[in-house]
C-alpha cells in the first residue's frame, strides 16, 4: 500500500487535463489526416471535435480562475491577420480550382 499519498492542487489537475487534451487532439488530428477510410475518418473527426470541446472547457475553467490569463488581442492586429490569412486561403483555393493536383 502506498503511504505517500500526494494531494494535487486544482491548478495541477487542470493543467494536467489541459496538456492531456492537447496531446489527444494532436494525435487524433494526425490519425484523421492519415486515414484512408472515409467512414473511419469521419469517426475520428467527430472524436477530434469532441476532444477540442473538452480542451476548450478545461481552458475556460483555468482562465476563469485566473490560472491561465490571456491578454486581449489588438483589434487592428486581428483585422490584419484576417486579411493576410484570408488572402492566402483564397489564393490556395484559386490555385486548386485552376490546377489538377
Amino acid at each position: 500500500m502506498n503511504t505517500n499519498d500526494q494531494n494535487y492542487t486544482d491548478k495541477e489537475i487542470l493543467f494536467d487535463a489541459l496538456n492531456t487534451q492537447k496531446a489527444l487532439t494532436s494525435n487524433y488530428n494526425t490519425f484523421a489526416n492519415e486515414c484512408a477510410d472515409p467512414v473511419l475518418k469521419k469517426t475520428l473527426m467527430d472524436v477530434l471535435n469532441d476532444e477540442h470541446s473538452i480542451q476548450f472547457d478545461v481552458f475556460c475553467e483555468l482562465h476563469s480562475r485566473g490560472l491561465y490569463p490571456t491578454p486581449m488581442a489588438d483589434t487592428q492586429k486581428v483585422d490584419q491577420a484576417k486579411q493576410k490569412y484570408g488572402s492566402i486561403s483564397r489564393d490556395m483555393q484559386d490555385k486548386k480550382n485552376g490546377q489538377s493536383w
